[in-house]
Order: C-alpha cells, then sequence, then structure tokens
C-alpha cells in the first residue's frame, strides 16, 4: 500500500498581508494606519490582474519634496509583478507594454506631476491611457506598419498603475485612485534605509510567495462581491472593490481594517480637498495666470482659471451647498490659507487699472507660497505658458497693458465684486 500524497499546507493569506506590511513599515513612513493597509491589499491585487473586472490605482501624492513617495514606489516595485517604473513615456510605449506577451505589467509612474505640469501640453493621451485603464477590456484603436504599410490594430489598457508626484494629479484620474497624502518625516519618526542590492532580494522572496498564494484565491476573487462599507458607492466603490475581495480572501483582522481604511481614506481624500485645491491654485496661478504680470485684478484671474480644461475650478462646491463655478469669495478663502512674504495671509488689494482700482493679486505676495508648495518650474521662467484667455503681454503689468485691456479687466472686475456682494 502506497503512502498518500503529501498535500502543501495552505498559505495563511492573513498572516502573508501583515509580512508585506511589516515590509513596507520598515522603509515607509506613511501618514496613517490606514494607508499601510491600503498599499499591502494594493501589492497583492496586482498579481490578481487575470482575475479583476477593474483595478485601484494608486497616488503618493505631497506638496514638497523629500516625504517618501519614490521609496514608496522602489518598495512596492520589489512586491508586485512585472514591475515596470518610468518618470515618462509615450502613450503608444504604454500600450505597447501592456499588450506584450510577457503578461500584465505593473506600472509604476515616478513623478507624474512632469507628466501633467504645464510643460507637458496636457499629455492627452496618456492621460487617457490611465483613465481608460482601470477597467478590464479598456483598448485603444492605434496605427501600427512600417511607413506607408500601415493597419489599424487595437491595443489594451488595463493594467495596474502606482503613481508618485508632487502637488495633484488630473482630477479624472484622481477619482480613480487611492490617494495616499505623503509629508516629511517629524523628527521621532524613524525608518531603516532601503539598500537595494540587500533588501530587493527581500522583496522579492513576498513578491514570489504573495504570487503562490494569489494564484491559490484566483477562482474565489473572479467570483467575488465584496460587501461595501455604507454610503461608499459609484467611483469609490469601484476603486476598492478589488482591495476589498483581496481583504476578504485573507481573512483574520484584514477585512474589518480593509473596510475601516476604505471609509478613512475616501473622507481624508474630500477632507483634504482644500489643502489640493490650495496647491493646485497656487500651480495654476503661477503657470497659468502670473505669465511674467506682477498684478492681477481677481475677474481676471477668474476668467483665465474658470477656462482652464481638466481644472476643478469650473465646478466648486462649499459646504454642501450646490456646484458653482470659483467666486472671488472661495478665491479668497483658499489663498488666506497661505501667507506674504512678511508672514501674513494672502488677501486681496486694491490694483490701479486706468481710472478704477478693481480688487486683486500681486505676484510679489504670492513668491514665497509659490516657492514653498508648487514644484519648481524645471525652466525656470513662466513666459512659456500659453494663458488660456486674453491677457497682458508677457513682462507687462496690468496697469502697463492697452487701455481695451485695462477696460475689460475693470468691467469684469467690478461684475465680480457686484456678485458676491
Amino acid at each position: 500500500m502506497t503512502d498518500p500524497t503529501p498535500t502543501t499546507p495552505a498559505i495563511d493569506g492573513a498572516a502573508l498581508l501583515d509580512e508585506v506590511e511589516a515590509f513596507h513599515r520598515r522603509f515607509n513612513v506613511f501618514p496613517t494606519e490606514h494607508a499601510y493597509t491600503a498599499v499591502a491589499l494594493w501589492d497583492a491585487h496586482a498579481h490578481l490582474m487575470d482575475a479583476l473586472d477593474g483595478t485601484a490605482r494608486i497616488a503618493f501624492l505631497s506638496p514638497e519634496p523629500g516625504s517618501g513617495k519614490s521609496r514608496a514606489l522602489e518598495i512596492i516595485e520589489t512586491l508586485t509583478p512585472r514591475a515596470a517604473t518610468t518618470v515618462n513615456a509615450s502613450a503608444n510605449a504604454l500600450f505597447r507594454l501592456v499588450s506584450a506577451d510577457e503578461g500584465t505589467p505593473t506600472l509604476l509612474f515616478d513623478e507624474i506631476d512632469t507628466v501633467f505640469g504645464p510643460k507637458a501640453g496636457g499629455n492627452e493621451e496618456v492621460r487617457g491611457f490611465l483613465n481608460s485603464g482601470y477597467r478590464r477590456g479598456a483598448k485603444s484603436l492605434r496605427c501600427v506598419g512600417d511607413g506607408s504599410d500601415q493597419k489599424a490594430g487595437f491595443f489594451p489598457s488595463f493594467c495596474a498603475v502606482a503613481m508618485a508626484g508632487l502637488g495633484t494629479l488630473p482630477d479624472t484620474i484622481l477619482t480613480r485612485s487611492v490617494i495616499i497624502r505623503m509629508r516629511k518625516k517629524a523628527p521621532n519618526e524613524k525608518c531603516e534605509p532601503y539598500r537595494r542590492r540587500v533588501h530587493e532580494k527581500q522583496g522579492h522572496v513576498l513578491r514570489d510567495r504573495l504570487a503562490d498564494w494569489t494564484a491559490t484565491i484566483h477562482d474565489q476573487i473572479s467570483e467575488a462581491w465584496p460587501e461595501m462599507p455604507e454610503g461608499v458607492t459609484d467611483r469609490p466603490a469601484d476603486v476598492w472593490e478589488p482591495l476589498l475581495a483581496v481583504a476578504d480572501a485573507a481573512g483574520g483582522h484584514w477585512p474589518a481594517r480593509a473596510r475601516a481604511a476604505c471609509t478613512e481614506l475616501i473622507k481624508s481624500a474630500s477632507s483634504n480637498d482644500e489643502a489640493s485645491l490650495g496647491v493646485r491654485l497656487l500651480t495654476d496661478l503661477r503657470d497659468k495666470v502670473f505669465c511674467g504680470v506682477d498684478k492681477m485684478p481677481t475677474a481676471a484671474i477668474l476668467e483665465v482659471l474658470l477656462s482652464l480644461d481638466d481644472a476643478p475650478w469650473a465646478d466648486m462646491s462649499e459646504d454642501g451647498q450646490a456646484i458653482k463655478p470659483l467666486t472671488a469669495r472661495r478665491l479668497s478663502k483658499l489663498l488666506s490659507q497661505y501667507v506674504r512674504p512678511d508672514n501674513t495671509p494672502i488677501k486681496p488689494k486694491g490694483i490701479r487699472v486706468g481710472s478704477t482700482t478693481p480688487k486683486g493679486y500681486y505676484a510679489e505676495d504670492l513668491t514665497d507660497a509659490w516657492n514653498r508648495y508648487c514644484r519648481p518650474d524645471p525652466q525656470k521662467s513662466a513666459t512659456s505658458a500659453t494663458p488660456a484667455t486674453p491677457q497682458v503681454n508677457a513682462g507687462e503689468s496690468v496697469a502697463e497693458g492697452s487701455s481695451e485691456t485695462r477696460h475689460m479687466f475693470a468691467e469684469s472686475d467690478t461684475r465680480t465684486l457686484r456678485s458676491v456682494g
């Protein structure tokens, strides 16, 4: 009589996720405990792309450098399958990478702010790739071939994507992402220095164990319909569904932790809107409004901001009120979070425009906030940014503009002031 075939011990998914979390804790200081939960689940979900209908993007964002964003991507790189890190890539290269025979990659975008910054021309094709690729079956039509021998072909874009960058991202990408708002370590916050030639191998051991475990839960995940926390619906539910499915499959304390992280990170993203909007506002003011101009009336600033594509200024809401465009009052409130070089809050001032003195802002009052919170302009010149609406020539102040321009700004600012009382 032969001995029965020995069975392979079942893998403890909860314990394995604990180890993944602990590996991140060695090298990353995240802003909340919930962030560790979300990142560990995200690492595991990247191994299950063949079983999922959707994927959560994850974005590590901060207002200034040195906050640990790139380090977070480095650790993720060691834990996820077929990781491909890029600082910049064309949409065509991304589509071809995803459609390669090696399998679905995990795409890691560092310095993502340079992809969508003012010098990048919007990068609409890359944005389209990131927007569409969070759902299975997303494809883009491209021409392939040599010279004049071109044929149309469909290329998939469905893959796991992690991003890190300064400031914020286009709204259409943010809504598809788990957002981790990084910050600089406090003096009492310590983590272990990461040494690639030593620690990468340790990460790869965990990666291979994640691959083994996720292979055993593949069918369970493909049929999963995880219960959402109360109030989580629509796009946030789409984002968190794959992560909650992984947590449920792991068992132990992970289902409860995952739902707590889901609720709190969604709430945190909402409560941090004011801060992130502030950084976005400062950046747009520097790169799209004050283009070589030393002062601007409020109405002219609003005219430029409201005309920007893929910006939040035309669809604002405050204190639960109806959505409406950015107003002079809200603009003042957002900017008052920051201070002038003399350490007093940024407030509108009277600006001489012809015979009128409408309220507005001076570039010199915004300079300190620009330097502290906005990513430095790589070309160290704002004159190459093109205003979205008519404006005085670069290098001129509003007061030096043509009489027609001064009259337009004075009239529009007067209308704005009337509208807000």
